[in-house]
């Protein structure tokens, strides 16, 4: 990070916090694929920055308007927005994100992860009268996710997230192993009777981005909070968040047992749970390339049987 873009941050740190704020340490934290990140530090306060080229000032302010949504429901926890903007020279050729710094714990508690169930299903039960979408577009990693204001769950599942995520991969190279129409026909089939109410969904919601943060001074396994972040947020069925739980190695069994006891899941979810899915894998064929697109047409197959 140059100098002057450590300046730009931190007195946009000190204005947004109204306590001054001069760094006296920056170091890079690992384990992010699309934003450059790290920690700063002045010696008592810390802040977590996350860099990017200046034309992903959108998609940073679109996670934060969407960590924003999620704090103010008061559910679950998120890292708190500190601020956003441009810096780096003339060109203001950086874009950052500054969110409170929470230090994450490797401790794997169940009754932590049962919390963590109870605190989605909390979120979840957040609604929109408005249908199925966002109030604007955002990103899903860095490809654009559309979310116009939809009535019906079918339309806005087979428009606005498979057909998108289909049309950016077959500018790749990317073959659908059936006819779009044998698809779309099966969606149609898998949601007609299925009626979800517009639930605020994290988007993104797999094991990467849920964690924990130790209040305790005790020890004990209340104090261990549950905190999400990284989110792509919208108003959807609830099931995609615990569809994408399954993927990637997925969560332990208490966290499905607290949200469970807390909102059960309807009849039919697990029949639902590939097309859920089908998304993120397009997705990851979208960004990444690779063996996802033969596993895109996996899930396919399964689907259209």
């Amino acid at each position: 990070m140059t100098s002057e873009l450590t300046q730009t941050i931190t007195h946009h740190i000190s204005v947004a916090t109204g306590v001054p704020f001069t760094a006296v340490k920056c170091h890079a934290q690992g384990g992010g694929c699309i934003n450059q990140t790290m920690i700063m530090t002045d010696g008592q306060r810390s802040f977590f920055i996350k860099l990017n080229s200046g034309q992903y000032l959108p998609m940073l302010m679109g996670e934060a308007k969407a960590l924003k949504a999620i704090d103010d429901t008061q559910t679950i926890r998120v890292p708190q927005v500190i601020c956003y903007g441009l810096g780096g020279g003339a060109q203001g050729d950086k874009a950052y994100l500054v969110l409170e710094y929470l230090p994450l714990t490797h401790q794997n508690r169940a009754q932590s992860w049962h919390i963590m169930g109870q605190n989605l299903a909390a979120m979840h039960r957040v609604s929109s009268s408005r249908g199925f979408g966002w109030e604007e577009n955002n990103t899903i990693g860095l490809t654009p996710q559309p979310n116009p204001w939809t009535e019906s769950w079918p339309e806005f599942w087979q428009k606005h997230r498979i057909g998108f995520q289909m049309e950016l991969a077959r500018r790749q190279g990317w073959r659908c192993a059936v006819s779009e129409a044998t698809l779309f026909q099966a969606i149609e089939a898998l949601l007609a009777d299925h009626k979800p109410i517009p639930a605020m969904v994290h988007g993104d919601l797999w094991g990467g981005n849920a964690s924990f943060i130790d209040d305790s001074h005790h020890g004990s396994d209340a104090e261990l909070v549950p905190v999400i972040y990284d989110p792509a947020l919208y108003f959807g069925d609830r099931e995609v968040d615990l569809a994408m739980t399954h993927l990637f190695g997925g969560f332990p069994e208490a966290f499905y047992q607290g949200y469970r006891e807390a909102y059960p899941l309807p009849i039919g979810y697990k029949q639902r749970q590939d097309l859920y899915n089908l998304y993120h894998i397009l997705n990851h064929f979208n960004l990444f390339g690779g063996g996802y697109g033969a596993q895109a047409n996996s899930m396919i197959q399964r689907i259209c049987r």
